[in-house]
């Protein structure tokens, strides 16, 4: 059997592996642990990102007192996860499979060297035909220190390991242009690398045990595809999803952002899922406004800021905010914050951010 995609990355969301009354649905996982099996041993590349930690900690723990919200999820995704690992092993060993545990937080991204040694991990994994299977570690990460939930995460997994495809599982078919709800809304099945707005059409609304909503599957979609990768979000629930929707000349139904044809380099990859770790911010003026929107490729020179805030080392990632406090990207610093603000206004010095650092939201 052919398949699209040689190296895929897939998330599976909460409401995929939970039932309503918030147990894990072992059947849906089983079934799912079959079809990446199935597309392993036809030697597809398979990272998964899966949620499911809290509701299986949640049937096994009845606390003495009521928690708050952070020592609840501590506590189930501390027991859940060594029950979730556990059940995966056992469904892929069936298949004389190994699998393997990727817990990660969100701090782990906010260094490059911690950045690479997770990817080196997973490289391993790979080169040796384990599956890695990776979670956030929900019992050290506190709410400020969260993703988004797990779609921020499989978009960061994706790009670091520069997956063919990512395939969000949700229990929808995919985004619509209307109400799920409506019989008249239709699955809209191609989005054409960032160029629709989509805010008419999705729900901010969160899904019921998972963090996240459809308007975070879609920033992080978008962002995914920016950087050359084809993401798909599909329904989960339905039987044989994976296998029919990689399948060559495939029309399961299904929402699919079509890939950038710009390559982008990984430090670049690394800068644009990095807002959330800046440790400062750089205004600029006008004029350096314009050159960086320019499309030639401009760095970010001392001459063009008019002044900093925070404090950052050398090599921290900051952002770059324009004179109507508008933010147009983040970038790798070139001088610690006390070294940079001397010298605001200096000509003909190294810039401050290097175009091969800088990532622009508009770009």
């Amino acid at each position: 059997m052919a398949y699209q995609f040689t190296r895929i990355a897939i998330k599976i969301g909460s409401n995929v592996l939970t039932r309503k009354d918030g147990s894990l649905d072992v059947t849906r996982m089983s079934a799912l642990a079959d079809q990446v099996a199935e597309l392993h041993q036809h030697g597809v590349e398979v990272i998964l990102i899966s949620s499911g930690a809290v509701a299986s900690g949640r049937s096994e723990v009845k606390p003495n007192k009521k928690l708050d919200h952070v020592s609840a999820r501590q506590l189930y995704s501390a027991v859940g996860q060594a029950k979730l690992i556990n059940r995966y092993f056992e469904l892929f060993r069936e298949h004389k499979i190994a699998c393997g545990q990727v817990l990660t937080t969100k701090e782990n991204f906010g260094s490059r060297t911690h950045y690479l040694n997770q990817k080196h991990c997973m490289e391993v994994m790979l080169e040796n035909k384990v599956i890695p299977i990776v979670n956030e570690n929900d019992t050290i990460s506190v709410t400020e220190l969260m993703f988004t939930d797990n779609d921020e995460l499989s978009g960061l997994i994706a790009t670091m390991m520069g997956m063919d495809a990512l395939i969000i599982l949700s229990n929808i078919d995919g985004i619509y242009n209307g109400n799920p709800q409506d019989p008249a809304s239709e699955v809209i099945r191609t989005i054409d690398n960032g160029k629709q707005d989509l805010s008419e059409y999705v729900q901010t609304s969160k899904s019921s045990f998972g963090r996240g909503g459809m308007l975070t599957k879609c920033n992080i979609a978008r962002k995914v595809a920016d950087e050359g990768i084809t993401v798909i979000i599909a329904n989960g629930k339905k039987d044989n999803i994976l296998l029919e929707l990689l399948a060559k000349g495939s029309d399961t139904v299904c929402t699919r952002f079509l890939p950038s044809p710009k390559p982008v380099s990984s430090v670049k990859k690394w800068i644009a899922h990095s807002e959330g770790f800046a440790k400062g911010e750089i205004h600029i003026n006008k004029g350096a406004e314009e050159a960086l929107l320019d499309p030639k490729a401009t760095s970010i020179l001392l001459v063009g800021v008019t002044h900093i805030k925070g404090e950052f080392e050398k090599d921290d990632i900051v952002k770059i905010i324009n004179e109507e406090g508008i933010q147009l990207g983040v970038g790798c610093a070139g001088y610690d914050s006390r070294e940079a603000t001397r010298l605001i206004g200096h000509r003909d010095l190294k810039p401050l951010i290097h175009y091969d650092y800088l990532y622009l939201d508009q770009a």
